[in-house]
């Protein structure tokens, strides 16, 4: 599978929707679907979004969680700035870069095997 070059972005919508648009492939949608995107049938296929009302704070953070392990998929994406879960002025140092190996990857806020 070669992911495409024209990226998936990550992008907040006109009435303050997080929504996704570009090429979603069937694993790439599985991705989402993992960090909490609903899929809605439209004209032009799916609508992909958060769903409403669950805080800005709540919507970064997945955001920036999908955007994360579609990165690490391979896939070009772009989130837009003010959807990062964690913006430069409030980013702190953390443990090492990378987390420890895990089999399956947890939500935010959950733990593995839930």
């Amino acid at each position: 599978m070669k992911p495409a070059s024209q990226p998936i972005r990550i992008t907040r919508g006109p009435g303050g929707e997080v929504e996704v648009d570009g090429p979603v492939d069937s694993f790439a949608g599985g991705i989402l679907r993992r960090a909490g995107f609903l899929f809605q049938p439209s004209l032009r296929g799916h609508w992909i979004r958060l769903p409403f009302d669950l805080g800005r704070g709540w919507e970064n953070e997945h955001a920036t969680w999908a955007a994360g392990m579609l990165t690490a998929a391979r896939y070009p994406v772009h989130l837009d700035p003010d959807l990062r879960a964690d913006a430069p002025e409030k980013a702190a140092p953390r443990g090492p870069a990378r987390p420890p190996a895990m089999t399956t990857q947890a939500p935010p806020n959950r733990r593995a095997g839930r």
